[in-house]
């Protein structure tokens, strides 16, 4: 999520559909679905066809699988019944009784009671609501009844400390009701439970319909839902709430609207927003009064933030504080700045403007103002925010460069780059500004220094490195050191002809190998000739491979590049293959030179994506012809090095046997 950055992507078959949430099994490393309600599908990162990943056919309908840390995963039938995913995978087919009759489940949660996994799930029927608390490992099962109430509950949560099980309740009448339940106590009978009014939602004369619930700790919620005034069409909002002091702590509207799901893990907000998942962090600090309604004093103290900082939330949105009314510290950052960023500390002294503050003065400040303060605010001292502050600097210049297309400083950004530790997800504004500039050094620059590129951006660099024309380049300030050391250039431009040797291929092997003469013409892209590029575009396709991805997301991005710019990078490609098989080790000289690796990887790539076309192009058939001729060289090559593998290692082995004062020559007779 930090980087922004795909991993992995599994699909079902056509017609198959997931039916509960997928979850990670933490013991193992495997992800645990099922879809059609019965099919159990197990299988782990490295797993690309989820078809072929572990499959067992269950006997009954599976409501929902719990992941816990220690227990292991726990599976929910819609019949209530709980088995252990390693009980359920010894005989998959084994009888599920039934638990519940005529009843729907509403919820469910998992906990760990000191070594003990629990499992409570609530249930539905005739208007009447039932709570049910098992613990699988124990065997033991009690059912509750909740007490009835005008209004009808619409979401729950729940925690689990001191042999307690706490049970909060939101209603449809805009209110939480908490409900104790003592694990200890052993009753056969069903018991109705009784609740306490915990917090009734309203906002300055506003109400909130809260559609999720999530419990932060013993003494604050949150509530995803709609502020409702009279007269006014509902807002959605996240708001955070101090359940001791009944006090509002933090609301933050969200104007793209959400999906009315709010997830919770590891002091961090999961939320739909709009079309994107948003990450929100938190942190609940000691609840006081003191801190609950604002009047905390002491400004030095560490563990209590006043401040909230929903930073670009929304897109337009440079800074959102609040009032110090807040005693949870909540640092919510969006999709595109969530690693970087830290939040104000608490105290802060009012007329120390903090950098958010700062830059909306300089929102109008003339262009050498701008520049002059911003370098200011870049040289103070290491501060624990100094990479968000740069990245709001970035930010500040990109905004302007957008408001204003002849403004743009491309030395200092480029300054920026090079001597900042930046990352795209600080600045994503950044390298679309420069696409549209059509920037080429400062594109370079992020595609060898951002480390969380979206695939998008690669391929849109590459599409633009490929388009630009030779003649353009030369007037461009671009860094050759990554192309320097191995493409050596005569005075007119072009590269010096040297003999190339590469290990394990020559001119013999190729024909005995293929039986094919190739043609004697030449050409830009053959084994034995030049550079298909120029210096600067060799440098700019460089940095592209040095760029980290991810296959899946980028192929179908790589599908639409065009036939023609396809071939040439390909061509590129291989001849990087063969300067890189001149060399024992593989390894092309200079800083920040391509990769053995990185090249047959791009190769792989792009051959997947254009296979189709490249075969049915005549200009492409020469360059298939002797790509497939040198691999074929280079297997037979290794091969070969594989047969005398096991004499090398004995004549290893009887070297180390030797002794070190004794002269003597040996002949080994290698068969």
């Amino acid at each position: 999520i930090s980087d922004q950055k795909p991993l992995g992507c599994w699909s079902v078959k056509h017609g198959q559909i997931l039916t509960c949430p997928v979850v990670c099994n933490l013991e193992t490393h495997e992800y645990v679905a099922v879809h059609d309600d019965k099919v159990l599908r197990i299988w782990k990162n490295e797993d690309i066809n989820l078809d072929k990943a572990f499959k067992a056919t269950l006997s009954a309908d599976v409501y929902r699988i719990h992941s816990l840390p220690l227990g292991g995963p726990l599976v929910l039938f819609r019949g209530g019944a709980v088995r252990t995913l390693d009980v359920l995978l010894e005989a998959p087919q084994q009888e599920i009784e039934n638990v519940i009759s005529g009843e729907v489940i509403r919820w469910s949660g998992a906990f760990m009671e000191g070594q003990q996994p629990v499992l409570i799930f609530t249930t539905e029927k005739d208007g009447d609501f039932f709570v049910y608390v098992q613990k699988p490992k124990l065997g033991s099962l009690h059912k509750y009844k909740l007490e009835q109430e005008s209004a009808e509950p619409l979401c729950f949560t729940a925690h689990i400390a001191n042999q307690t099980v706490t049970l909060l309740c939101l209603y449809s009448n805009y209110s939480v009701y908490q409900v104790l339940i003592p694990l200890q106590e052993d009753t056969e009978e069903e018991e109705i439970l009784s609740k306490s009014l915990l917090l009734n939602f309203s906002v300055s004369g506003a109400v909130l319909k809260g559609t999720s619930l999530v419990a932060l700790d013993k003494d604050h919620v949150a509530v995803l839902g709609g502020l409702a005034a009279p007269g006014k069409e509902p807002r959605e909002c996240l708001t955070i709430w101090n359940t001791k002091f009944q006090t509002l702590q933090a609301s933050k509207e969200l104007p793209l609207g959400t999906s009315g799901q709010l997830w919770c893990y590891e002091e961090k907000f999961f939320l739909i927003h709009g079309k994107v998942l948003t990450v929100i962090m938190y942190k609940c600090e000691t609840s006081s009064l003191a801190a609950a309604v604002g009047k905390l004093k002491d400004s030095q103290s560490p563990d209590v933030s006043s401040f909230v900082n929903w930073n670009t939330l929304e897109d337009e949105e440079l800074v959102v504080s609040f009032q110090s009314q807040e005693s949870v510290a909540l640092e919510a950052e969006s999709r595109m700045n969530l690693r970087s960023r830290i939040s104000p500390v608490a105290g802060e002294q009012p007329e120390t403007l903090s950098v958010e503050q700062l830059l909306l003065d300089y929102k109008n400040a003339p262009n050498y103002t701008l520049e002059t303060k911003l370098r200011k605010l870049m040289a103070k001292g290491p501060t624990p925010d100094l990479q968000a502050t740069i990245g709001c600097v970035v930010t500040a210049l990109t905004d302007r460069c957008k408001r204003n297309p002849k403004y743009y400083p491309q030395t200092f950004l480029q300054e920026i780059v090079e001597t900042r530790n930046l990352s795209y997800s600080l600045c994503p504004d950044l390298m679309a500004v420069a696409l549209e500039k059509k920037d080429m050094h400062l594109l370079q620059l992020c595609l060898e220094r951002f480390p969380d590129i979206p695939e998008e951006i690669t391929y849109a660099c590459l599409k633009a490195f490929l388009s630009v024309s030779e003649d353009q380049l030369q007037s461009m300030d671009v860094d050759l050191d990554s192309v320097i050391c191995y493409v050596d250039v005569e005075f007119n431009n072009q590269e010096v002809k040297t003999e190339i040797v590469e290990n394990g291929f020559s001119a013999s092997m190729d024909q005995d190998m293929c039986g094919t003469k190739m043609p004697k013409e030449s050409h830009s892209w053959s084994d034995d000739d030049s550079c298909p590029v120029g210096l600067q575009k060799a440098a700019l396709l460089n940095a592209v491979l040095h760029s980290a991805y991810t296959e899946t997301f980028l192929l179908p991005h790589l599908k639409n590049l065009p036939a023609a710019q396809a071939i040439l990078f390909l061509r590129y490609l291989y001849y990087l293959y063969v300067k890189c098989s001149e060399k024992v080790n593989t390894t092309l000289p200079g800083i920040r030179s391509p990769t053995i690796n990185q090249i047959m990887d791009w190769m792989c790539l792009l051959l997947d994506a254009h296979f189709t076309v490249m075969v049915m192009l005549p200009e492409a058939k020469e360059l298939l012809s002797n790509l497939h001729k040198f691999v074929r060289a280079q297997v037979r090559f290794y091969s070969e090095l594989n047969k005398i593998e096991g004499s090398l290692r004995e004549l290893q082995r009887l070297n180390h046997l030797r002794e070190s004062q004794t002269y003597s020559i040996e002949v080994l007779e290698i068969i």
